[in-house]
């Protein structure tokens, strides 16, 4: 059998040449530009300033408050929907947070929370996940934040029990129909491409702001993946042993429910794991618009510069997004070995033992309609007021020690990096910047791609926020670049080397599981409020994702084509950058695409932290009403950016989708990457 050698680097870099010399071309044509007309046709806002659309939507907004109790749409349409999921929430609230009477505890006690929680994962994964859970619920008490740890419990699980109700059928429908997968692919990748931010302002103003609101706008960001995975696992059936069914006489309903479903589960569990990690994520980031939770606690302490308070409010959520994720995952796994491995003596052992744990958790539910320390977690063994104040001795004294590494860190860069971007971005005529950006489009992703961005663009500018777009868009592609650069460096290293991949990836999964918020809280204290602490934080946040599609496409790198180049006497340098880098290109691309995104909805968040620009905005149009509509306007505006982005970068990834010689499958990972937040 032959092997179809690798093309030659040498033919790639020639063929990629002319276009990196085109696109050097016009950034330097760009800089002269500058030079010449800064300062002139830049479309400039200030801060408090607002446009006539911006007072448009404040208006709307006025209109709305006023008739909401007596417009019909209001009435039996947005207010039906927030009563039915504030009834749901409020089944969980009452269980787990707090009843309306008495001593507002919770329905079943502290105790009877975590006796609860932890046989249910007992049942749905195993011992360890069980003992993991029981902990972890324990240590929200300890924290001082059982309280808000299960307010943002209950409004995730009741967002994702909305999720599976919508997402499952629908997904099954896509599965099953190349006709519905048709349309439901596109709104699903408009979804997952939005910034978590901008849902919130055109939900508060249809539903209002509350338990009910957050909850809507988590099902909305957080059911993408379970209908993804949903009509993969329907797709990913067997063909023979489908027609095997139907040779049986089976029809639809009985082919689905006896054969596709079953084979399909782990591929629905698995996506039930994305859908309740990002509804973890969303539900932090609803305390903009009023959700109770360990996200408020984040947000007020990010608002007052109180990095202790953030910091043990971010822990909570931490080991939450730690026992969910473990508990889903464990959920997985066990529905494989079921279905392969179950037995009836297994059964009756399992049944018997969750017979036995239901006992206990029956007592812990009565001890906790008992006794008070039952019912309310004691105040004596919390340590959260303490672990604050720890955490904000050791931030004054880190930011006193290292004031002159972490001020000369963030001064230089931003000197020396930041702000010319940003003046070249903002100083230079809109024009100009929106003919360069339409110009690298073409070049790197054809002219859907630019017609795209043209759209995006001049919707930027109608929305009236084109200076503070740009800003955002400048922090993004910094972040970005610092992003890929990490992400090539490591991921070269996981793709030649199991051992590595084996050691980092389980840190990779453990980051991705955490919400955006958090990243914000180590950055805060080390550099205070800025545009490059928003920076980094996009970077940390973004780098995970990046080095996993890279490993992934080093990895997919056949071995002839790695040993046809050492057999020439090539080093390792040149083995990466000669084959390598250019067989993975089509994964790099990819890469590029999801840190664009992942950087972008960080950037934003950022805001909270001094980023300012568009994330700013969207904040004041929260807590201002008469920065409403620009914030509203700044949602619009980052989505445009989003949609740019990444229509730019997948038309780039599916121009190097083209197969080169010398490839083979990429090794699949245990735990797939999540929809961008």
């Amino acid at each position: 059998m032959t092997t179809t050698p690798p093309r030659s680097p040498r033919t790639l870099a020639t063929r990629i040449r002319p276009r990196t010399w085109l696109i050097v071309g016009i950034i330097v044509a760009w800089l002269l530009a500058w030079r010449l007309l800064d300062g002139l046709w830049t479309l400039s806002l200030q801060s408090a300033e607002v446009t006539p659309l911006h007072l448009w939507l404040n208006e709307v907004n006025v209109w709305v408050s006023n008739n909401r109790d007596s417009n019909p749409v209001f009435v039996y349409l947005f207010d039906g929907i927030r009563g039915a999921v504030g009834a749901l929430a409020g089944v969980f609230i009452a269980l787990f947070v707090k009843t309306d009477v008495g001593l507002q505890l919770p329905e079943i006690g502290w105790l009877g929370v975590v006796a609860l929680v932890t046989w249910v994962a007992a049942a749905v994964g195993n011992l360890r996940v069980a003992l993991l859970t029981a902990v972890g619920f324990t240590a929200f008490g300890v924290l001082g934040l059982f309280g808000d740890a299960m307010w943002t419990f209950a409004l995730t699980l009741t967002a994702v029990i909305i999720s599976c109700l919508i997402g499952i059928p629908i997904g099954i429908w896509a599965g099953l129909s190349r006709r519905a997968e048709a349309v439901v692919t596109p709104v699903l990748d408009f979804m997952q491409t939005l910034p978590s931010f901008v849902y919130l302002a055109p939900l508060a103003l249809l539903f209002l702001i509350g338990p009910p609101s957050a909850v809507i706008a988590t099902v909305i960001y957080a059911a993408p993946p379970i209908i993804r995975l949903t009509a993969h696992g329907i797709r990913a059936g067997p063909a023979t042993i489908g027609e095997a069914v139907d040779s049986l006489g089976a029809n639809r309903r009985q082919r689905l429910w006896t054969t596709l479903l079953p084979l399909a589960r782990n591929s629905i569990v698995v996506g039930l794991n994305q859908t309740v990690m990002a509804a973890l994520s969303m539900v932090t980031i609803a305390a903009l618009i009023a959700a109770p939770g360990l996200g408020q606690r984040v947000v007020q302490a990010l608002q007052s510069l109180n990095v202790g308070n953030a910091f043990v409010a971010g822990l909570a959520i931490v080991v939450m997004a730690i026992v969910l994720d473990r508990v889903t995952t464990a959920a997985s796994r066990r529905a494989e070995i079921s279905a392969r491995h179950s037995t009836d003596a297994r059964r009756r052992r399992r049944v018997v033992a969750l017979g036995a744990g239901l006992l206990v958790v029956v007592g812990a539910v009565y001890a906790s309609r008992t006794f008070l320390w039952a019912a309310r977690f004691p105040d004596g063994l919390s340590i959260g007021p303490w672990l604050s104040s720890v955490v904000g001795g050791a931030t004054a004294w880190v930011q006193g020690a290292l004031s002159i590494l972490t001020a000369n860190l963030k001064d230089g860069i931003t000197i020396a990096i930041i702000n010319p971007f940003q003046a070249l971005l903002t100083g230079s005529p809109f024009f100009v910047v929106a003919a360069v950006i339409l110009a690298i489009a073409l070049i790197v992703g054809g002219v859907r791609a630019t017609v795209v961005s043209a759209l995006c663009l001049a919707l930027v500018i109608a929305v009236g926020l084109w200076e503070d777009a740009m800003v955002t868009l400048g922090a993004t592609l910094i972040a970005t670049v610092v992003t890929m650069a990490i992400g090539i460096v490591v991921g070269v290293v996981m793709g030649r080397s199991s051992r590595v991949d084996q050691w980092l990836r389980p840190v990779l999964d453990a980051a991705q599981t955490m919400p955006a918020f958090v990243y914000l809280i180590p950055f805060l204290g080390l550099f205070g409020p800025s545009r490059f602490t928003a920076i980094v934080a996009a970077v940390i946040y973004a780098s995970p994702v990046v080095i996993k599609i890279v490993a992934e496409g080093i990895g997919a790198v056949s071995a002839e084509a790695v040993e046809a180049a050492e057999s020439t006497g090539a080093s390792g340098w040149q083995t990466i950058t000669k084959v390598q880098l250019p067989l993975a290109a089509a994964s790099i691309t990819l890469a590029t695409n999801q840190g664009l995104i992942y950087v972008l909805s960080m950037v934003v968040v950022g805001g909270l932290v001094g980023g300012g620009a568009l994330g700013y905005d969207v904040v004041a149009g929260f807590s201002q009403s008469s920065l409403f509509g620009k914030g509203l306007a700044a949602g619009v505006a980052i989505v445009l950016l989003g949609i740019m982005l990444d229509r730019i970068t997948k038309s780039a990834t599916q121009r190097r989708v083209t197969r080169l010689p010398g490839t083979r499958r990429a090794r699949t990972s245990t735990a797939p990457i999540p929809a961008a937040h």
